[in-house]
């Protein structure tokens, strides 16, 4: 990548810390300020000042008067229409024509005709259906498809997945990543998408954020240098068949929100704002991104899908951007005083494009804000920058003369999505992004007919290996054979190792038989704010995975010497482990091509190192539980390894065996655990979309008093004879983060652990029982809410008027003092469900965020 002088001012204010920044983008016009050569101008001290450089993409010769034409004879309705994205789920064709629907995505776990194992001709089939669909509108303006690819063609069987972007920064090769773009475009054009909401340019800084893993570094410099190449990569000049339209995401600050928490507050100054989460953003729309997608985070305190002096004033007008700004899922519906359906705030902050998705809000949308205009609450002329943005965009991509997807350059073609050379690209990312921590005694590499034991719950499981955004949004419901063309960590070793034995529980290990066990441990799989770790827990594994632990243990008392492989989207607090094993490697989530991880692991067929580790941290590494957030600036800010950090097989390994390993905390910022003790601080987090270890959410009635567990992030249904539960989003629409509950008859929903817990210190701590509640169907019998101390020990209040009086179809939040539940019955030394809701008769309703808040004596009577 050659530096012109602009770039080089751009990365002097990146590094240097001058309050200039960037860009560029696109030609929207021919003036003199938009060539090659001009000088930078001044800086006048605000942290968005511009820098004009050459555009990387040319404009067709009178685009703007023929966007002007286009747009003086379109009606009101057909404008807006431009500026809706529906769900492929929730829209037909005939809408699309109907409504002049200018875009389209499909979520996270959404295929042609909900077939996991849909075919590039079904997504073929779909994406002509809706393209013809456009041309036969009224305004006959084409559509665009987007989609998250955001490590490979990740919703789409049978594609090739990358490293998720965190294993990327630590492989420190911008090449990679701009091969990988070009690879992941080509993915695109075979399937018939347009559109890709990537990359992720976020700064993560602290480690319990569930998106962790989508970020590429903690350090701005890594993730600016890699936006840039990710852009090229994906989007290059619009004109090559591979080439698809790049999103910049999230805009702005999503990696900084305190205590890590997704779509939460970032608390900073505005020229933090610029310096540190606007790095990527600069680079890649400097390298021409035509998309920056809103991120769904507030900054100090104000969600920025309302913020019109971030929007407008700065990327709109400070940085150039000429391009489209598209909303996050419903993220204009979390503004204040909006909803899905109705957010003139959102419009006016200068949103393009608003995705949303179901139906009937999509329709509700398009006919508010037309009204909106027409009352003047919206002015037209925003409505036309809207519109002459998408249009611009289309015009860029050449989609006015482009044919039907499935008859485009390379469309059709599956052989690409996992064809010989991009697997070979994936294998080289995994052996490029792979970090050695500690390597004693030069365990490491293995000679490859040595007597190896292979263990672990991720050790043959490409559904831990690929993680989130894996053919299902939160990539979990996946099996090793919805992924035919991969290969598991275990199969890449099996094929070079020949003396290698896999035995997933460790069972089997014997000194005797084995010469060094490789176990294969790590994270589940999770995405977005599912995945959050909260403030009330720590960085700690085995509290969340304790059977990792236990395994490494189990092994290494055995006397097999433990090479640890660790797969997941994040750095975590690992001490024990570290003790106990004899190398330890941080494999990130490798995504489809396994074998390179055994390709560093072992020599080659000789007794030559066959590939070394190259890879180096691009997240700091905690040697304590609450090693959060990252503070790089703090000098008392000492992580177990520092940012860089990364061992080769030349390398001596003075780590040793005897790491501190501080004593277990219940939670960050405090130092009390589990049991009683004069009063918890911190809120106990039970269900809001997720379940938190050691509880579940959980469904029973009378023909399965047992119970069983509700699917959470996922569209499946879960259902016994009387009730059925569905996820569903949230309070302020945030996806998946509630539950429907449908009642016909006696049955119960609740929340429940395996064995009790003495939780009085929340008692004692005047803490409440607080949960978010929308009745859609008022209750046909009493409802009893319930705390238990392991059955028949239970605390039971009538909470039937709760319900009543608040059958309104709108979102209530309840709090109730823990005292009632104790006057009622209520054991808190033993509790094993702490939130239980039974009737005998039909009711629907939604919960979500349900928790018990210490130090909050409740805003409801017991009776409601």
């Amino acid at each position: 990548m050659t530096e012109s002088n602009n770039w080089w001012a751009l990365r002097t204010w990146l590094t240097g810390g001058t309050l200039a920044a960037s860009l560029l983008l696109s030609a929207c016009n021919d003036s003199d300020d938009r060539k090659p050569g001009v000088d930078v101008p001044e800086d006048d001290g605000s942290p968005w000042s511009q820098l004009n450089v050459s555009p990387p993409v040319q404009d067709p010769s009178g685009l703007e008067e023929q966007i002007s034409t286009q747009i003086a004879a379109m009606t009101l309705e057909e404008k807006v229409g431009q500026m809706v994205m529906p769900e492929i789920q929730h829209v037909t064709p005939q809408e699309i024509a109907d409504f002049n629907i200018g875009s389209v995505l499909n979520g996270g776990g959404s295929y042609p005709g909900l077939n996991k194992q849909a075919g590039v001709a079904d997504w073929l089939s779909l994406a002509d259906a809706l393209f013809n669909a456009s041309l036969a509108s009224t305004s006959g303006i084409p559509l665009l498809w987007g989609t998250d690819a955001v490590h490979g063609h990740s919703n789409v069987y049978g594609a090739t997945l990358f490293p998720h972007n965190i294993g990327l920064g630590a492989a420190r090769d911008e090449d990679l990543l701009y091969r990988i773009g070009l690879a992941t475009g080509a993915q695109l054009r075979v399937t018939g998408q347009d559109w890709n909401f990537a990359p992720t340019v976020a700064v993560a800084r602290d480690d319990r954020w569930g998106r962790t893993y989508e970020s590429y570094s903690e350090d701005p410099e890594l993730v600016r240098a890699y936006a840039d190449d990710m852009v090229r990569g994906l989007q290059g000049n619009l004109a090559e068949p591979g080439n698809v339209i790049a999103t910049v995401k999230h805009f702005l600050g999503d990696g900084g929100t305190t205590d890590g928490v997704d779509q939460g507050n970032t608390e900073v100054d505005e020229a933090t704002l610029a310096e540190l989460h606007g790095a990527g953003f600069f680079s890649a729309l400097e390298a021409g991104a035509q998309s920056v997608m809103v991120s769904f985070n507030s900054w100090n305190g104000e969600k920025l899908h309302g913020q019109r002096y971030l929007i407008t004033d700065v990327l709109k007008g400070r940085l150039k951007f000429d391009g489209i700004v598209v909303s996050d899922w419903n993220g204009h519906g979390q503004v204040t005083g909006c909803t899905n359906s109705n957010c003139a705030q959102a419009v006016n902050a200068g949103i393009d494009v608003f995705m949303v998705p179901y139906a009937p809000e999509w329709k509700d949308f398009i006919a508010t804000t037309v009204q909106q205009v027409r009352d003047g609450v919206i002015p037209e002329s925003r409505i036309d920058d809207a519109v002459s943005r998408v249009l611009r965009v289309k015009h860029r991509y050449g989609l006015f003369q482009a044919l039907p997807p499935s008859q485009r350059t390379n469309a059709g073609n599956a052989a690409q999505l996992a064809s010989a050379e991009t697997r070979a690209l994936a294998r080289e990312a995994v052996r490029k992004s792979l970090v050695l921590l500690k390597n004693a005694n030069g365990v490491l590499p293995i000679e490859r007919a040595t007597r190896v034991l292979v263990a672990g719950k991720s050790a043959n499981n490409l559904q831990n290996q690929t993680g989130g955004w894996s053919l299902t949004w939160q990539g979990t419901d996946n099996t090793n054979d919805d992924f035919p063309v991969a290969e598991s960590i275990w199969s890449g070793i099996s094929a070079i190792a020949p003396n290698a034995t896999l035995d997933e529980t460790g069972e089997s290990v014997n000194p005797q038989l084995h010469d060094v066990a490789i176990v294969v441990i790590g994270e589940k799989p999770y995405a977005e704010g599912i995945g959050d770790i909260r403030a009330a827990d720590t960085l700690e594994h085995a509290r969340r995975y304790p059977e990792d632990r236990a395994l490494i243990e189990r092994i290494q008392q055995a006397g097999v010497p433990v090479v640890t492989v660790f797969v997941s989207g994040r750095p975590a607090y690992v001490n024990p482990e570290l003790n106990m094993s004899e190398a330890f490697v941080a494999a990130w989530l490798p995504g489809t091509e396994g074998g390179g991880v055994a390709d560093v692991l072992f020599r080659d067929g000789g007794n030559n190192v066959a590939h070394d580790m190259t890879g180096r941290l691009s997240f700091s590494w905690p040697g304590e539980p609450c090693a959060t957030p990252l503070n790089l600036g703090d000098e008392n800010y000492a992580p177990l390894f520092a940012y860089g950090y990364g061992l080769s097989y030349g390398e001596g390994d003075t780590l040793g065996s005897s790491l501190p390993e501080p004593e277990r905390k219940l939670g960050c910022g405090r130092d009390e655990t589990d049991g009683g003790g004069d009063g918890a601080t911190t809120p106990l987090s039970l269900f809001d979309g997720q379940n938190y270890a050691p509880w579940s959410f959980m469904i029973g009635d009378p023909s399965n008093w047992g119970g069983v567990n509700v699917a959470t992030s996922t569209s499946s249904v879960t259902a016994l004879e009387n009730i059925s539960v569905v996820p569903v989003d949230g309070p302020g629409g945030i996806q998946w983060a509630a539950m429907e509950a449908t009642v016909s008859s006696t049955a119960q929903v609740y929340i429940q652990a395996e064995t009790e817990t003495d939780l009085s210190a929340y008692l004692n701590g005047d803490g409440a029982l607080v949960f978010d509640l929308r009745v859609l169907q008022a209750p046909e019998s009493p409802v009893a809410l319930r705390v238990d101390c392991v059955y028949p020990c239970i605390g039971e209040i009538d909470a039937t008027g709760i319900l009543n009086e608040r059958a309104d179809g709108e979102w209530h939040s309840v709090t109730l003092p823990l005292d009632c539940f104790s006057n009622a019955g209520t054991d808190f030394s033993m509790v094993d469900t702490p939130f239980l809701m039974f009737t005998e008769g039909a009711l629907r309703m939604q919960l979500a965020n349900i928790r018990w808040e210490p130090q909050h004596d409740g805003v409801n009577t017991c009776d409601g």
